[in-house]
């Protein structure tokens, strides 16, 4: 940010005297814009290197974080998988027991759905 600074900027009026008090207000304005503007150039200066540091901490915590995520992803990857195999060798097991027993199942299937039916009541 460039500040600049403003002095005895020059009025005409032809009064000399009103010129006088008016070059002094203006300059006394300048100053204090002046003083305002080098306030708020100091204030930038030293909250840039603030905003910085807190930019860095974000980046370095979302990249803990991915660095943590990448191995949880992994497992829960391998757990999914182990399920999925789990799933198909019960499937599986079932199946063959239901073709090599059809009224064994029936019976069972009919016994589990009166016993539920009596306890959801």
């Amino acid at each position: 940010m460039e500040i600049t600074t403003r002095t005895n900027t020059p009025l005409v009026s032809g009064n000399g005297a009103i010129d006088t008090t008016m070059n002094k207000a203006a300059a006394s304005m300048h100053g204090a814009v002046d003083k305002v503007a080098g306030a708020a150039s100091d204030a930038v200066r030293t909250v840039n290197p603030a905003i910085d540091r807190v930019a860095q901490s974000a980046h370095q915590v979302v990249d803990s974080v991915a660095h943590a995520a990448g191995p949880a992803t992994a497992w829960m990857r391998e757990q999914g998988n182990d399920l999925k195999a789990a799933q198909r060798k019960a499937t599986a097991g079932t199946a063959h027991a239901i073709s090599a027993h059809p009224w064994k199942a029936l019976g069972i299937a009919l016994a589990a759905g009166f016993f539920i039916s009596r306890f959801i009541r």
